[in-house]
C-alpha cells in the first residue's frame, strides 16, 4: 500500500538512497570464500555484522552457511580488533579446524583502520597458525562498492595469495565466474568438460551451498576449488573472467602477476552470449565445438521459434547486478524483447555498460547505476513506462504485486522462491529454462485476463 505513494516524478537526488538495489560488499566475499574446500569466512567486526552476512545467504539458499566473527566490542571498536582477530585464528584452528581461514573486513574495522596484513603477521610469527594452514584477507567495507565487488575483492585476494608460477604450463584454463549461483557455476562446467577441456574453477560454490541433504553434518561439504588446484593456476595457459565487473579483477591480476594471458567474457546467458562464450573457448583450446552442445543449442533455438509469438515485442524492464544484467539483456533480445528499463545500484566501474546496454537495445533504453539507481527510482521508471514483465530479485516483488506486473525471479537475493541454486541461468540449457519460466508467466497472464470466449485449450 505504501507504494502507492512514490510519486511519479522523477526528481534527481545527490545525497538520498531509498531502498538500494544492492547489498553489502562482506556478503560477496563470504560468498566468495565459500568457494574454497575446507575454507572458513571470518568476518572481522562485530557479531551483527556477520549475522546479517550469514542470515542473508542463508535465506538465499536454504542451507546452513558457516562463518566466525571477530565479534567487537565497544573496546575493540575503540582500539583495534587485533587481539579479537588473533584469539579468533587460535579459536577457530582449534575448535573448526579448517584448511584455510578468508578474513573479510567490515565498516567498523575499516573506519578504526586495523592493519590486517600486520595482524596475520603477527599471527604467523607467533605460531598462532598451524604448520600448512592458511589466513588471508581481502578489505570490504560495507560503505562502498557492494555484494559484487565484495565478491570480486575476495576472488582476487585468492589469486594474490595462492597462484604461484612455476614456469612450466599445465594445459589447464583457469575459469573466474562473476557473482553467480552454484547451479550456473556446474552448468559452466558442464560446457568447458563437454569440449574436453581441462580447467581450474574458482570461486567454485557448487555441491557447498547447494549440497544434499544426507542426515550428516559436514561443516565444510565436499565441493569449493582445493588450495592446490587455486595454485596451480598459474599455470594455466589461459583465464577466463566470465563477468567483467565481478571476475575482471582475478584475471587481471592473475595475468600480471602469473602471466597467464586473460579473456574477459560475459556471463553466457541466452543464445548470442553463450555461443560468443563457446566460440572464445574453442578458439584458445584449440577444439571442436562437440555434437552435444550443437543438440543443447539447437533445442534451445527451436524453443525460441516456436514460442516467438508469445515473446516478441514484450516489454520488459531489468534491475540487478551489472554482469547478470548484461547477460539478461541479451538474453531478451535474443527472444525480440523490448527492454525498458536497465537499473544497478552496483556502479559498474570500467564495463561501459550504459554503451553496451544502449547497443543491443537502442537509445530509447533507460538504463541507471550507481548509489541513486535504487528500487524507488525503479518504481518510479516501471510507473512512467509499465513494462509486461519484470525480471529481478526478491525485492521487487512488492512492485509487482501492487501493478499487477508478472515477476520473473532472477539474480540475488531470492527469499521467497527456490529452485535458483540447482537450476542455472547460463548456458545454452540454463537459457531453456529461464525461457520456460518466462513463457509460463506470459502465457499464464493471457490466459488470466482473456475473455471467456478467447480461452484456448491449445495455445
Amino acid at each position: 500500500m505504501l507504494l502507492r505513494h512514490t510519486p511519479d516524478e522523477i526528481t534527481e537526488r545527490k545525497a538520498l538512497t531509498v531502498n538500494p538495489a544492492k547489498t553489502c560488499q562482506p556478503i560477496g566475499a563470504m560468498y566468495a570464500a565459500l568457494g574454497i574446500h575446507n575454507c572458513l569466512p571470518h568476518s572481522h567486526g562485530s557479531q551483527g555484522c556477520c549475522a546479517y552476512h550469514r542470515s542473508a545467504l542463508t535465506r538465499h539458499y536454504n542451507d546452513p552457511i558457516m562463518g566466525s566473527t571477530s565479534s567487537f566490542s565497544e573496546g575493540s571498536s575503540v582500539f583495534g580488533g587485533q587481539a579479537n582477530l588473533l584469539d579468533a585464528i587460535t579459536n577457530i584452528f582449534t575448535l573448526y579446524k579448517p584448511d584455510i581461514i578468508a578474513v573479510n573486513t567490515t565498516c567498523l574495522s575499516e573506519v578504526i583502520g586495523d592493519d590486517l596484513v600486520q595482524i596475520i603477521n603477527k599471527a604467523y610469527d607467533e605460531k598462532k597458525i598451524p604448520e600448512g594452514k592458511v589466513v588471508f584477507h581481502a578489505n570490504t567495507p560495507s560503505f562502498t562498492g557492494s555484494h559484487v565487488t565484495g565478491y570480486a575483492n575476495m576472488a582476487t585476494a585468492m589469486v594474490k595469495t595462492f597462484a604461484k608460477s612455476s614456469g612450466k604450463k599445465n594445459k589447464k584454463i583457469t575459469l573466474i565466474p562473476s557473482f553467480i549461483e552454484p547451479s550456473d557455476m556446474s552448468e559452466i562446467k558442464h560446457l568447458v568438460s563437454e569440449m574436453g577441456i581441462k580447467y581450474i574453477m574458482y570461486p567454485d560454490t557448487s555441491d557447498v551451498v547447494n549440497g544434499p541433504l544426507d542426515g550428516k553434518f559436514r561443516m565444510y561439504p565436499k565441493g569449493g576449488c582445493k588450495k592446490e588446484d587455486i595454485e596451480a593456476s598459474g599455470d594455466s595457459i589461459a583465464s577466463f573472467a566470465i563477468g567483467k565487473l565481478g571476475a575482471g579483477p582475478a584475471a587481471r591480476l592473475l595475468d600480471s602477476q602469473c602471466k597467464v594471458p586473460c579473456h574477459i567474457v560475459e556471463l553466457p546467458i541466452g543464445i548470442s552470449a553463450t555461443d560468443a562464450f563457446i566460440e572464445e573457448l574453442r578458439k584458445v583450446a584449440g577444439v571442436s565445438v562437440p555434437e552435444s552442445l550443437i543438440l543443447e543449442r539447437g533445442q534451445l533455438v527451436d524453443a525460441l521459434c516456436d514460442m516467438n509469438q508469445y515473446t516478441y515485442g514484450k516489454k520488459v524492464s531489468l534491475v540487478g547486478d551489472p554482469d547478470t544484467l548484461l547477460g539478461m539483456v541479451r538474453f531478451c533480445r535474443d527472444a525480440g524483447m523490448e527492454v525498458l528499463h536497465v537499473v544497478t545500484g552496483t556502479a559498474p566501474t570500467g564495463m561501459k555498460f550504459e554503451k553496451t546496454v544502449k547497443s543491443l537495445c537502442g537509445e530509447n533504453v533507460v538504463v541507471k547505476t550507481g548509489l541513486n539507481a535504487d528500487m524507488f527510482l525503479f518504481h518510479q521508471l516501471v510507473k512512467e513506462n509499465r513494462p509486461d514483465v519484470i525480471m529481478g530479485n526478491t525485492y521487487c516483488k512488492y512492485i509487482c504485486r501492487d501493478m499487477d506486473i508478472p515477476l520473473l525471479r532472477v539474480g540475488f537475493p531470492i527469499y521467497d522462491r527456490i529452485g535458483h541454486s540447482y537450476v542455472p541461468v547460463v548456458g545454452y540449457r540454463g537459457g531453456m529454462h529461464l525461457l520456460l519460466k518466462l513463457l509460463d508467466l506470459l502465457m499464464d497472464r493471457q490466459d488470466r485476463d482473456a475473455p471467456e470466449e478467447n480461452v484456448e485449450l491449445i495455445m
